[in-house]
């Protein structure tokens, strides 16, 4: 059986990722689409019902970006959030007017009218508002079902043509029973049932795999990383030996993390797995350079290189398998009008599809990070690759600052092994977003025993964040840290100073090159 589907429509909004999440909490598949997408494809995609996200712009402006109005008469719920109640009311005869003034944050909904969205809401509620413009005269056949301080129209419904509107964000957490809101249209005015799970995508996913590969080879560059594991999982439960993983080991790798994926894919998953290493040829590649962009440039040139070597000695490969993930789908979208803040182009792997002539595999493509981590679980990961904290494409190379040596990666891999050794049995490895060492090429003088010594200095860099956007310096306990420098101190030779780092990002970065 299909799942239920609900489109969500991006105007720009960057709260459109966070419906599109609440919406699948509720065991329910979203999907993004461009504002101008066209009826006739929502209906071949047999949406069930369609979510006009919020958006910076002003409706009242010549080039605002609308919808198709076709999208009215496909007969599925519609609810306009924020941007959307007021694109809803002016595409379908009502006004709107620019606000004296910007309501932003806070305000109290009341309840004024009996409506199947606000179903079951306390009388009073607080919600989160964020808009410019507002409604002052409703469309023929809708009515206000709730108001606030300063929008009489604050939620309206045309309930024989099951058409909503809310001049606030349901989706956001500052709303109370923002998500109870969003159950109501979900259930009780889309008629969805909830059967979306990870069980039920992974049954789906292995179909769809089968039948767009078919016979063919599939080539997946796995990085032991959370993306590149689930990913490769998932394939092989679907093609089992025609899928082959290319690991390749570049030299900048931490403490025994081959020997970790070697043990987890090819002994426990029993994958063909090759392992490419070429850790002299990168170190060769970047011999004096100091540059941090052109370390980054010729790491990714020599694993090209290197993946393309692995790919002709494998053979007859026809897909290239990539842990695409679905906010870098929605983020490479670039459509003229194209309203969000923030376009990016997206290539997991470099370069290679396009070089290589093989067919894309991405099976996690319409999936957020945290549903992934729900996939791998069910497909037997363990929690130390689904919560392994994010690590740089070019690896220790930018831990190491300037130029990279054999032995200033060994005091680097020896110091961050013991940094990870100790917030793991703290407790705290899970609960911050990053935790390692840098490697900084200067000396200091110190003393162990009765001997001078004139050796390098470790920085320990821990950082809280949500998403990596912004961060802030982790306020650990004094004594995990003393811990931590007592033993880099005594136990990594050629290391008598250990330093913390306590900037926050913006201004710094989390990692230092």
């Amino acid at each position: 059986m299909k799942s239920q589907k609900i489109a969500v429509l991006d105007f720009g909004s960057q709260y459109t990722q966070v419906i599109a999440r609440r919406i699948r909490e509720c065991n329910v598949y979203s999907k993004i689409f461009s504002y101008n997408v066209s009826a006739e494809t929502l209906r071949e995609e047999g949406i069930q019902g369609v979510i006009f996200s919020g958006g910076p712009a002003s409706v009242l402006k010549e080039n605002s970006p609308k919808p198709d109005a076709a999208i009215f008469e496909l007969g599925v719920p519609i609810l306009g959030i924020c941007y959307g109640v007021q694109l809803i009311a002016l595409m379908m005869g009502g006004e709107v007017s620019r606000s004296d003034r910007r309501e932003y944050g806070h305000g109290t909904l009341r309840t004024k009218s009996n409506s199947r969205l606000l179903a079951s809401l306390p009388p009073e509620i607080r919600v989160w508002n964020s808009h410019g413009d507002r409604l002052v005269q409703l469309p023929e056949g809708f009515v206000p079902v709730a108001e606030t301080e300063n929008s009489e129209f604050a939620a309206i419904e045309n309930a024989e043509k099951n058409i909503f509107g809310l001049q606030f964000h349901p989706e956001v957490s500052h709303t109370e029973c923002g998500a109870e809101i969003l159950r109501n249209f979900l259930f009780k005015v889309c008629g969805c049932t909830g059967d979306w799970s990870m069980a039920n995508f992974i049954e789906r996913s292995v179909e769809d795999i089968r039948q767009y590969v078919g016979d063919e080879h599939v080539v997946l560059g796995l990085s032991g990383g959370v993306d590149s594991s689930v990913a490769a999982a998932l394939i092989h439960k679907a093609i089992g030996d025609q899928l082959t993983c290319v690991f390749v080991d570049n030299g900048l790798l931490r403490l025994h993390e081959r020997e970790q994926v070697e043990l987890l894919f090819r002994e426990n998953f029993s994958m063909d797995l090759r392992v490419e290493d070429q850790g002299d040829l990168f170190l060769e590649r970047l011999q004096g350079v100091v540059d941090p962009e052109e370390k980054r440039k010729k790491i990714g040139n020599a694993f090209v290189e290197v993946f393309e070597m692995a790919i002709k000695k494998i053979g007859d490969v026809k897909f290239l398998a990539q842990g695409t993930l679905y906010p870098d789908v929605i983020e490479s979208v670039s459509i003229d009008g194209n309203p969000a803040a923030l376009i990016k182009s997206h290539h997991n792997v470099g370069g290679l599809p396009e070089k290589m002539r093989l067919k894309l595999l991405e099976p996690l493509r319409n999936l957020f990070k945290d549903e992934v981590r729900l996939l791998g679980r069910e497909l037997g990961l363990p929690k130390d690759v689904l919560w392994r904290q994010p690590f740089p494409g070019p690896g220790l190379g930018v831990r190491v600052l300037g130029e990279i040596t054999k032995e200033y990666l060994e005091i680097l891999r020896g110091a961050d092994a013991i940094l990870q050794e100790e917030m793991v049995k703290a407790d705290f490895y899970y609960k911050v977003w990053q935790s390692f060492c840098v490697f900084l090429p200067v000396r200091t003088v110190g003393v162990m025993g009765d001997e001078r010594t004139y050796d390098f200095v470790i920085a320990l860099r821990i950082v809280e964040s949500a998403d990596a956007m912004t961060a802030d310096w982790a306020r650990m306990p004094h004594d995990l840290i003393r811990m931590i420098s007592n033993r880099i101190i005594n136990e990594v030779d050629g290391v008598n100073r250990v330093v913390l780092d306590v900037s926050s990002k913006p201004p710094s970065t989390i990692e230092w090159e």
